[in-house]
């Protein structure tokens, strides 16, 4: 299957694992955030990683973040309900590990790494956030190396 922003849902999307998602914004923008409040997020990329280990596993909860037409529920839903920002590429691997946490510490060690929105994707965790900002294109596979996972790598059209 295949939905409007080219993601396939192939056979290893179809478990439970981590994800990803390397969001581009254009240009600065104030964006509210849910019940966290209103905040400036300066242009660049962000890099958010969360988990899909329930039901509908990664291609689900993928799907959904891809989707314009969504219930606000997740920090990221409304990021994303911005015209300005974009999904740019997904990275993720399989397993019923929880492994977000690893991946937001790791995802501060990227070059010009920053937290914008403490707490942002990290209500149920004592992390700082998992919303991480660069003011320059994260190479996937320096933060492959640094998580010591196989991650695998999917661009947006």
């Amino acid at each position: 299957m295949q939905n409007r922003a080219g993601l396939n849902t192939c056979h290893t999307l179809m478990g439970l694992g981590t994800y990803a998602l390397l969001i581009a914004l254009d240009r600065s923008k104030e964006i509210v955030i849910g019940r966290l409040g209103r905040f400036r997020f300066p242009a660049g990329f962000y890099l958010y990683v969360g988990s899909a280990l329930g039901p509908g596993g990664l291609a689900g909860r993928l799907v959904r973040h891809l989707r314009a037409d969504k219930r606000l529920h997740w920090h990221v839903d409304y990021m994303l309900n911005t015209k300005r920002t974009r999904i740019a590429e997904i990275w993720t691997v399989g397993g019923a590990a929880r492994r977000e946490c690893h991946w937001a510490h790791r995802a501060m060690r990227l070059p010009g790494a920053s937290i914008v929105v403490p707490r942002f994707g990290a209500s149920d965790c004592r992390c700082t956030a998992h919303l991480i900002y660069t003011d320059r294109l994260p190479d996937w596979t320096t933060f492959a190396s640094l998580t010591s996972d196989q991650i695998q790598r999917w661009v947006m059209k």
